[in-house]
Protein backbone atom coordinates (compact mmCIF):
# COMPACT_ATOMS: atom_id res chain seq x y z
CA UNK A 1 0.00 0.00 0.00
CA UNK A 2 1.36 3.41 -0.84
CA UNK A 3 2.24 5.66 2.04
CA UNK A 4 0.43 9.05 1.95
CA UNK A 5 -0.03 12.00 3.99
CA UNK A 6 -3.19 12.97 2.70
CA UNK A 7 -5.06 10.36 4.29
CA UNK A 8 -4.39 7.34 6.62
CA UNK A 9 -6.75 4.59 5.52
CA UNK A 10 -5.41 1.57 7.97
CA UNK A 11 -6.23 4.40 10.69
CA UNK A 12 -9.98 4.77 9.61
CA UNK A 13 -10.39 0.86 9.23
CA UNK A 14 -9.42 0.98 12.39
CA UNK A 15 -11.42 3.02 13.84
CA UNK A 16 -14.53 2.18 12.54
CA UNK A 17 -13.72 -1.54 13.52
CA UNK A 18 -13.27 -0.15 16.93
CA UNK A 19 -16.36 1.69 16.96
CA UNK A 20 -18.70 -1.29 15.83
CA UNK A 21 -17.10 -2.94 18.19
CA UNK A 22 -17.74 -0.67 20.97
CA UNK A 23 -21.53 -0.54 19.76
CA UNK A 24 -21.62 -3.92 20.03
CA UNK A 25 -20.15 -4.56 23.98
CA UNK A 26 -22.25 -1.33 24.80
CA UNK A 27 -25.33 -3.53 23.71
CA UNK A 28 -24.45 -6.53 25.62
CA UNK A 29 -23.45 -4.74 28.81
CA UNK A 30 -26.81 -3.76 28.49
CA UNK A 31 -28.54 -6.81 27.96
CA UNK A 32 -26.37 -7.99 30.68
CA UNK A 33 -27.18 -5.46 33.09
CA UNK A 34 -31.03 -5.59 32.43
CA UNK A 35 -31.36 -9.37 31.72
CA UNK A 36 -33.03 -8.49 28.60
CA UNK A 37 -32.71 -9.18 25.08
CA UNK A 38 -34.87 -6.05 23.91
CA UNK A 39 -34.03 -2.87 25.64
CA UNK A 40 -35.18 -0.57 22.78
CA UNK A 41 -37.04 -0.80 19.18
CA UNK A 42 -33.93 -1.02 17.57
CA UNK A 43 -32.89 -4.17 19.07
CA UNK A 44 -36.17 -6.45 17.61
CA UNK A 45 -38.68 -3.89 16.31
CA UNK A 46 -41.05 -7.23 15.48
CA UNK A 47 -39.97 -8.83 19.24
CA UNK A 48 -41.19 -5.85 21.15
CA UNK A 49 -44.24 -5.37 19.72
CA UNK A 50 -45.07 -8.92 20.26
CA UNK A 51 -43.79 -8.79 23.62
CA UNK A 52 -45.64 -5.26 24.45
CA UNK A 53 -49.22 -7.01 23.74
CA UNK A 54 -47.89 -10.15 25.67
CA UNK A 55 -47.39 -7.90 28.36
CA UNK A 56 -50.80 -5.88 27.76
CA UNK A 57 -52.73 -9.35 27.74
CA UNK A 58 -50.89 -10.67 30.97
CA UNK A 59 -51.88 -7.43 32.51
CA UNK A 60 -55.45 -7.34 31.95
CA UNK A 61 -55.67 -11.27 32.53
CA UNK A 62 -53.74 -10.33 36.16
CA UNK A 63 -56.63 -7.96 36.95
CA UNK A 64 -59.35 -9.93 35.74
CA UNK A 65 -57.97 -12.90 38.27
CA UNK A 66 -58.27 -9.77 40.90
CA UNK A 67 -61.85 -9.66 40.20
CA UNK A 68 -63.07 -13.01 40.04
CA UNK A 69 -61.77 -13.35 43.63
CA UNK A 70 -63.37 -10.07 44.41
CA UNK A 71 -66.40 -11.78 42.89
CA UNK A 72 -65.86 -15.05 44.71
CA UNK A 73 -65.84 -12.91 48.07
CA UNK A 74 -69.09 -10.88 47.72
CA UNK A 75 -70.95 -14.06 46.44
CA UNK A 76 -69.67 -16.04 49.63
CA UNK A 77 -70.69 -13.27 51.72
CA UNK A 78 -73.83 -13.73 50.39
CA UNK A 79 -74.00 -17.11 51.07
CA UNK A 80 -72.86 -16.66 54.56
CA UNK A 81 -75.64 -14.24 55.09
CA UNK A 82 -78.47 -16.41 54.02
CA UNK A 83 -76.59 -19.69 56.36
CA UNK A 84 -77.15 -17.25 59.06
CA UNK A 85 -81.10 -16.45 57.69
CA UNK A 86 -81.18 -20.41 57.62
CA UNK A 87 -80.35 -20.81 61.06
CA UNK A 88 -83.09 -17.94 61.90
CA UNK A 89 -85.73 -19.80 59.94
CA UNK A 90 -85.30 -22.96 61.38
CA UNK A 91 -85.62 -21.66 64.78
CA UNK A 92 -88.96 -19.79 63.56
CA UNK A 93 -90.15 -23.27 62.68
CA UNK A 94 -89.36 -24.43 66.23
CA UNK A 95 -91.45 -21.95 67.70
CA UNK A 96 -94.39 -21.95 64.83
CA UNK A 97 -94.32 -25.73 65.86
CA UNK A 98 -94.48 -25.33 69.06
CA UNK A 99 -97.24 -22.60 68.97
CA UNK A 100 -99.48 -24.59 66.44
CA UNK A 101 -100.01 -27.81 69.71
CA UNK A 102 -103.34 -27.00 71.33
CA UNK A 103 -101.57 -27.35 75.11
CA UNK A 104 -99.93 -24.05 74.43
CA UNK A 105 -102.41 -20.83 75.81
CA UNK A 106 -102.67 -17.57 73.92
CA UNK A 107 -100.75 -15.53 76.38
CA UNK A 108 -97.97 -18.24 75.45
CA UNK A 109 -98.57 -18.26 71.56
CA UNK A 110 -97.98 -14.44 72.10
CA UNK A 111 -94.72 -14.80 73.95
CA UNK A 112 -93.35 -17.12 70.77
CA UNK A 113 -94.88 -14.53 68.27
CA UNK A 114 -92.49 -11.97 70.62
CA UNK A 115 -89.39 -13.82 69.43
CA UNK A 116 -90.89 -14.66 65.67
CA UNK A 117 -91.00 -11.25 65.08
CA UNK A 118 -87.63 -10.13 66.34
CA UNK A 119 -86.18 -13.07 63.56
CA UNK A 120 -88.23 -11.67 61.05
CA UNK A 121 -86.73 -8.18 61.71
CA UNK A 122 -83.58 -9.29 61.51
CA UNK A 123 -84.25 -10.90 58.13
CA UNK A 124 -85.07 -8.07 57.14
CA UNK A 125 -81.63 -6.16 58.51
CA UNK A 126 -79.25 -8.81 57.14
CA UNK A 127 -81.05 -8.29 53.93
CA UNK A 128 -80.61 -4.39 54.00
CA UNK A 129 -77.51 -4.29 55.70
CA UNK A 130 -75.14 -7.30 54.11
CA UNK A 131 -72.58 -5.09 52.37
CA UNK A 132 -69.38 -6.08 50.27
CA UNK A 133 -66.60 -3.36 49.78
CA UNK A 134 -68.97 -1.08 50.47
CA UNK A 135 -71.80 -1.86 48.19
CA UNK A 136 -75.35 -3.71 49.68
CA UNK A 137 -75.39 -7.18 48.20
CA UNK A 138 -78.95 -7.92 48.61
CA UNK A 139 -81.93 -5.51 47.60
CA UNK A 140 -84.93 -6.28 49.49
CA UNK A 141 -87.13 -6.36 46.41
CA UNK A 142 -85.62 -7.00 43.28
CA UNK A 143 -83.32 -9.43 42.21
CA UNK A 144 -79.54 -8.04 41.73
CA UNK A 145 -77.03 -9.43 39.39
CA UNK A 146 -73.31 -9.16 40.22
CA UNK A 147 -71.08 -8.79 37.13
CA UNK A 148 -67.65 -10.09 37.18
CA UNK A 149 -65.94 -8.13 34.06
CA UNK A 150 -62.73 -10.72 32.86
CA UNK A 151 -60.54 -9.44 30.01
CA UNK A 152 -56.73 -10.30 28.61
CA UNK A 153 -57.03 -6.80 27.17
CA UNK A 154 -58.73 -7.55 24.12
CA UNK A 155 -62.16 -7.46 22.82
CA UNK A 156 -62.34 -11.41 21.97
CA UNK A 157 -60.58 -12.45 25.37
CA UNK A 158 -63.34 -10.26 27.25
CA UNK A 159 -66.14 -12.33 29.01
CA UNK A 160 -68.22 -10.86 31.65
CA UNK A 161 -70.25 -13.32 34.45
CA UNK A 162 -73.30 -12.40 35.80
CA UNK A 163 -74.52 -14.10 39.07
CA UNK A 164 -78.65 -13.26 40.16
CA UNK A 165 -78.30 -12.34 44.36
CA UNK A 166 -82.24 -12.72 44.79
CA UNK A 167 -84.03 -10.16 47.27
CA UNK A 168 -83.37 -11.11 50.86
CA UNK A 169 -86.98 -9.56 53.27
CA UNK A 170 -89.58 -11.00 54.79
CA UNK A 171 -91.61 -9.91 51.79
CA UNK A 172 -89.58 -11.65 49.35
CA UNK A 173 -89.66 -14.79 51.53
CA UNK A 174 -93.02 -14.23 51.97
CA UNK A 175 -93.25 -14.12 55.46
CA UNK A 176 -94.28 -10.14 55.89
CA UNK A 177 -97.34 -10.27 57.90
CA UNK A 178 -97.41 -13.29 59.70
CA UNK A 179 -97.40 -14.18 63.25
CA UNK A 180 -97.73 -16.99 65.85
CA UNK A 181 -100.71 -15.45 67.50
CA UNK A 182 -103.90 -16.96 66.19
CA UNK A 183 -105.85 -20.42 66.89
CA UNK A 184 -103.91 -23.61 65.21
CA UNK A 185 -105.75 -24.24 62.20
CA UNK A 186 -107.73 -20.95 62.01
CA UNK A 187 -106.05 -20.04 58.77
CA UNK A 188 -104.86 -16.84 58.04
CA UNK A 189 -101.61 -15.06 58.10
CA UNK A 190 -101.65 -15.48 62.30
CA UNK A 191 -102.67 -19.04 62.15
CA UNK A 192 -99.52 -21.02 63.25
CA UNK A 193 -99.81 -24.24 61.11
CA UNK A 194 -100.16 -21.96 58.18
CA UNK A 195 -97.01 -19.76 59.22
CA UNK A 196 -95.35 -22.86 59.57
CA UNK A 197 -96.12 -23.83 55.33
CA UNK A 198 -94.86 -20.43 54.81
CA UNK A 199 -91.26 -20.58 56.83
CA UNK A 200 -90.50 -24.22 55.34
CA UNK A 201 -91.19 -22.44 51.95
CA UNK A 202 -89.26 -19.72 52.78
CA UNK A 203 -86.33 -21.82 53.77
CA UNK A 204 -86.98 -23.90 50.27
CA UNK A 205 -86.34 -20.56 48.46
CA UNK A 206 -83.33 -19.51 50.78
CA UNK A 207 -81.89 -23.06 49.89
CA UNK A 208 -82.27 -22.57 46.50
CA UNK A 209 -80.59 -18.83 46.63
CA UNK A 210 -77.83 -20.28 48.36
CA UNK A 211 -77.35 -23.22 45.48
CA UNK A 212 -77.59 -20.56 42.61
CA UNK A 213 -74.65 -18.51 44.31
CA UNK A 214 -72.52 -21.65 44.77
CA UNK A 215 -72.75 -22.68 41.14
CA UNK A 216 -71.77 -18.96 40.84
CA UNK A 217 -68.85 -19.01 43.23
CA UNK A 218 -67.71 -22.34 41.42
CA UNK A 219 -67.72 -20.51 38.00
CA UNK A 220 -65.66 -17.58 38.97
CA UNK A 221 -63.51 -19.83 40.66
CA UNK A 222 -62.90 -21.84 37.14
CA UNK A 223 -62.42 -19.19 35.02
CA UNK A 224 -60.19 -17.97 37.68
CA UNK A 225 -57.91 -20.76 37.08
CA UNK A 226 -58.01 -20.41 33.39
CA UNK A 227 -56.83 -17.22 33.37
CA UNK A 228 -54.50 -18.07 35.63
CA UNK A 229 -52.64 -21.14 33.59
CA UNK A 230 -52.96 -18.12 30.86
CA UNK A 231 -51.25 -15.54 32.65
CA UNK A 232 -48.23 -18.76 32.76
CA UNK A 233 -48.46 -19.92 29.41
CA UNK A 234 -48.41 -16.03 27.86
CA UNK A 235 -45.21 -15.03 30.73
CA UNK A 236 -43.72 -17.66 29.44
CA UNK A 237 -44.10 -16.79 25.71
CA UNK A 238 -43.37 -13.74 26.18
CA UNK A 239 -40.11 -14.05 28.70
CA UNK A 240 -38.82 -16.39 24.92
CA UNK A 241 -38.82 -13.03 23.15
CA UNK A 242 -37.61 -10.55 25.53
CA UNK A 243 -34.85 -12.46 27.72
CA UNK A 244 -31.49 -12.64 27.30
CA UNK A 245 -29.27 -15.82 27.06
CA UNK A 246 -26.97 -14.90 29.67
CA UNK A 247 -24.49 -17.35 28.70
CA UNK A 248 -23.78 -15.97 25.07
CA UNK A 249 -24.41 -12.73 26.48
CA UNK A 250 -21.35 -13.76 29.19
CA UNK A 251 -19.10 -15.05 25.90
CA UNK A 252 -20.56 -12.09 23.87
CA UNK A 253 -18.99 -9.93 26.60
CA UNK A 254 -15.61 -11.67 26.68
CA UNK A 255 -15.27 -11.66 22.58
CA UNK A 256 -16.07 -7.96 22.42
CA UNK A 257 -13.95 -7.07 25.63
CA UNK A 258 -10.82 -8.53 24.05
CA UNK A 259 -11.96 -6.76 20.07
CA UNK A 260 -11.98 -3.73 21.67
CA UNK A 261 -8.73 -4.03 23.25
CA UNK A 262 -7.16 -5.60 20.16
CA UNK A 263 -9.24 -2.73 17.96
CA UNK A 264 -7.41 -0.14 19.96
CA UNK A 265 -4.18 -1.64 19.63
CA UNK A 266 -4.58 -1.87 16.16
CA UNK A 267 -5.56 1.88 15.78
CA UNK A 268 -2.82 2.84 17.92
CA UNK A 269 -0.26 0.98 15.39
CA UNK A 270 -1.94 2.17 12.35
CA UNK A 271 -1.13 5.74 13.35
CA UNK A 272 2.14 4.70 14.11
CA UNK A 273 3.07 3.23 10.57
CA UNK A 274 1.98 6.84 9.62
CA UNK A 275 4.83 8.57 10.97
CA UNK A 276 6.99 6.53 8.37
CA UNK A 277 6.47 9.08 5.85
CA UNK A 278 8.86 11.08 7.91
CA UNK A 279 11.59 8.92 7.51
CA UNK A 280 11.52 9.82 4.03
CA UNK A 281 12.53 13.36 4.50
CA UNK A 282 15.93 12.49 6.62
Amino acid sequence: MALSVLNNIPSIIAENELTSTQASLQNTLTQLSSGSRINSGADDAAGLAIANGLQANITGLTQSVANANDGVGALQVADGALGEVTTLLNRAVTLATEASTGTVSSNQRTALDAEYQQILQQIDSIGSNTTFNGTTIFSTTTTVTTSIFLSDSTSAGTTTIGVNVSALSTTALTLHGTSLTGTPGSGGSTDPKATLSDINSAIATVAADRGTLGAGVNRLQAASDVESNEIQNLTSAENQITAADIPTVVANLSKYSILEQTGISALAQANTAQQQVLNLLH
